[in-house]
């Protein structure tokens, strides 16, 4: 049983195999982690604050005696969760840089007979390692893209059923995209964590086959797709979807909570402006009235102008117009998958 220090790539190869703890904060983790890590903080937010400023104000050796002094009685706490979380005793940490905190546990772990990996460089590392790599990862992508209401995560979804690779863009974000796409959603993960996500999504595709994503801005909610990755996605053939109007209001009814009312009124609050205000005041009447088919026709007057702009100005290499005579996903998706 030892210690091995491992670059950012084999530390990610390493770790499909034995539990790994990220000994950070437990603030520092929820900012951003590596996916699939266990939060094993060595300090609490206010315990690694008081190092820190220990660490400022008086120096490195009193910041680490405090530090000695906060994780002194821990430590037989550590070592049993550890045991409960390892059984095999074969067990992976990293801290911020790889530095005090990484080494501590692993010192502990290993006298208490762990076989110890430990991420050199720490989460530090692992997120230069992965922003260069959504910076040069390159992929076959086709785009799915329509109005709003066409459906296109259901086309994905169906696309996926159909041995397609699909990426959901909207699903790593927890939001739909639009003002409304926040309902019905969880919280969104950090900017941060959104980027740690994806790339974990897209580590493990296969980049000689197509893939398939939605039009999508580059902010989807308050997380941003990476510029290298959505330039890529720019650059790709687009699939335009059209069905009828009809069809479109009713995916909208399904995909939002319509029980949830005052959430609705906040999403026509954010696109007040641009409905003008006989429209809003319209769209208001409509959900208090339970006219949700109406306030969703008001909605995409709004959202068919823009999407109508952006198609016009679109730099995409390749536009294919596909216009269905009915909104069945399924039947749109067996089409995409043989062209």
């Amino acid at each position: 049983m030892g210690i091995t220090k491992l670059e950012v790539k084999d530390f990610l190869l390493e770790v499909r195999n034995r539990p790994f703890l990220d000994v950070r904060s437990p603030g520092e983790y929820l900012q951003g982690h590596i996916p699939g890590s266990i939060s094993f903080p060595l300090f609490s937010n206010e315990e690694r604050a008081k190092v820190g400023t220990r660490y400022k104000q008086v120096g490195k050796e009193s910041a680490f005696l405090l530090g000695l002094k906060i994780v002194g009685p821990k430590m037989a706490d550590f070592v049993k969760k550890a045991i409960r979380l390892a059984p095999d005793r074969e067990i992976a940490v990293h801290c911020w840089r790889g530095g005090q905190r990484s080494g501590s546990i692993a010192w502990l772990l290993q006298q208490a007979g762990f076989d110890v990996v430990v991420l050199s460089g720490g989460y530090k590392a692992y997120r230069q390692y992965i922003l260069d790599s959504l910076s040069t990862i390159a992929f076959q992508i086709n785009v799915v893209g329509g109005k709003t209401g066409v459906g296109k995560t259901r086309i994905l979804n169906a696309l996926s059923d159909l041995g397609e690779q699909v990426l959901d863009l909207e699903f790593i974000a927890n939001h739909k995209g639009s003002a409304f796409g926040f309902i019905g959603e969880l919280p969104q993960p950090t900017p941060e964590q959104f980027e740690n996500i994806l790339w974990d999504n897209l580590s493990s595709m296969d980049r000689s086959r197509r893939l398939w994503v939605e039009n999508e801005s580059r902010s989807i909610g308050r997380v941003y797709i990476p510029e290298g990755f959505w330039k890529q996605m720019k650059l790709s053939p687009l699939f335009h979807i059209e069905i009828p109007q009809e069809d479109r209001i009713n995916n909208l009814l399904k995909d939002y909570v319509l029980e949830d009312t005052p959430a609705l009124k906040i999403a026509f609050e954010k696109i007040a402006s641009k409905l003008g205000g006989l429209r809003f005041k319209q769209a208001i009447e409509a959900l208090d009235a339970g006219h949700f088919s109406l306030a969703a026709s008001l909605a995409l007057e709004y959202y068919d102008k823009t999407y109508q702009h952006c198609l016009d100005h679109n730099i995409s290499p390749q536009i294919h117009r596909l216009d269905f005579s009915h909104g069945d996903p399924h039947q749109i998706a067996l089409m995409l998958s043989q062209l």
